[in-house]
């Protein structure tokens, strides 16, 4: 069985050489797989490829793949998969579950105080001599009201953390969870109250095809202008114009970023030597991002969420189970 890891990074070629040295014909490629550049040959043939989050697998691409039977996602997500093509196909698609729930909580707190509290703002100024104390002036999480879209596992690992910190959850999720209610005193809504209602909101929700653009320049002109949202979940969540408007209007008060609409036009070189080959929306939102990055009521992470050992060592362990499972002719943690 020949597989292809893309997105490989240094710090996962020693998992991946000792893992399948031996029983898989393998190829560890550190670029990401997508439509700016062809797919090598030697691996066209591959029965299994493995991508981050980072690659944007469309149809052009999977059609230069004529014998895949698998791929393994090392996330949780899968909307930079064309998952039609996919069934289309009969090409499997598994994830990574539960890997970050922890992980990925705390970092949204951790935007959530940065923003909050001023963190990078403090440092940069006292870095460059010009410490104002006025300018520095933060606020208190504890007795606020944190609103959270999305109470999954890592929803409810945000709230957990919240609670612990004093704060009012509102919740809003399809399913209520009544160990949330009772726990952690989390008080289910619908959305416009949660929009009304939070003083920081943080999303956790998968994007979908009815949740694009949730938070919108409506979802905006309802929430406090006090308020301050953090998006640790998909970009898409958040229409970016609507979002930039917002901030530079003071409509709310900050923004804790690590997704964004487009994002892999920021660090991709293959696509900053293409902008002419984006499509006018995608290249509007890349333009609009290098705005973002310079308000100083924004903090901007290029999607780091997931980032600990702890998380590396359980996307890893999960996907290789994945994929020793579909050689054994088992399919789990399936997407489709």
């Amino acid at each position: 069985m020949k597989i292809v890891y893309f997105d490989v990074e240094n710090y996962e070629e020693e998992f991946l050489n000792n893992n399948n040295r031996g029983k898989y014909e393998y190829y560890l490629d550190s670029n990401t797989l997508n439509d700016m550049l062809p797919v090598k040959d030697e691996y066209k043939d591959a029965e299994i490829i493995s991508v981050f989050t980072s690659s944007r697998v469309n149809r052009k691409v999977l059609e230069q793949f004529k014998n895949l039977k698998l791929i393994a996602l090392r996330s949780v997500g899968f909307n930079h998969i064309d998952i039609d093509y996919c069934k289309e196909n009969n090409i499997a698609v598994v994830n990574s579950p539960g890997y970050g729930n922890v992980t990925v909580a705390e970092f949204a707190l951790a935007l959530l105080l940065d923003v909050c509290r001023k963190v990078t703002v403090s440092y940069n100024n006292y870095k460059e001599g010009k410490v104002l104390p006025q300018n520095l002036i933060g606020t208190e999480l504890c007795g606020k009201t944190a609103g959270i879209v999305g109470l999954g596992a890592i929803g409810a690992a945000f709230a957990r953390i919240a609670y612990g910190l004093d704060m009012k959850i509102l919740a809003y999720d399809k399913f209520e969870k009544e160990e949330m209610k009772q726990k952690y005193n989390v008080k289910y809504t619908d959305f416009d109250t949660l929009l009304k209602e939070s003083d920081f909101i943080s999303i956790h929700a998968p994007l979908t095809r009815d949740n694009y653009h949730m938070f919108n320049k409506s979802s905006f002109e309802k929430m406090k202008n006090t308020a301050i949202i953090v998006n640790t979940g998909r970009g898409e969540l958040i229409d970016t114009k609507a979002l930039y408007d917002a901030l530079v209007t003071k409509q709310i008060a900050g923004a804790g970023l690590d997704v964004l609409e487009s994002e892999e036009t920021i660090a991709d070189f293959d696509y900053m030597i293409g902008l002419n080959r984006l499509d006018k929306a995608t290249l509007e939102k890349t333009i609009i991002n290098s705005q973002l990055f310079k308000l100083d009521n924004v903090i901007i992470t290029p999607h780091t969420a997931f980032n600990s050992i702890e998380a590396i060592n359980r996307i890893l362990n999960i996907t290789m189970a994945n994929i020793n499972e579909f050689s054994k002719g088992n399919l789990q943690n399936s997407v489709i």
